[in-house]
């Protein structure tokens, strides 16, 4: 399972959806602070984890395709 998570592929589609996703998320619930200029550094770690989760989820999904595609291949 690793072996898949690491592969380039999967890797470049997660970061490119955790930063589309991320963005957004990041621009929904942080954006009146960014525009204000108000940013904490705790808010910051929040912005980092909300990168985060798109890209988990994104390679759970890339590796759970991939088993079960090699799955009917065998």
């Amino acid at each position: 399972m690793l072996k898949i998570a690491t592969r380039i592929d999967v890797l470049l589609r997660a970061f490119k959806m955790a930063s589309i996703v991320g963005i957004v998320l990041a621009i929904i619930n942080h954006g009146d602070h960014i525009l204000l200029g108000t940013m904490t550094y705790n808010n910051w770690i929040k912005i980092l984890f909300t990168f985060c989760v798109p890209f988990c989820v994104s390679t759970i999904s890339s590796v759970l395709a991939i088993r079960r595609e090699q799955s009917f291949g065998e």
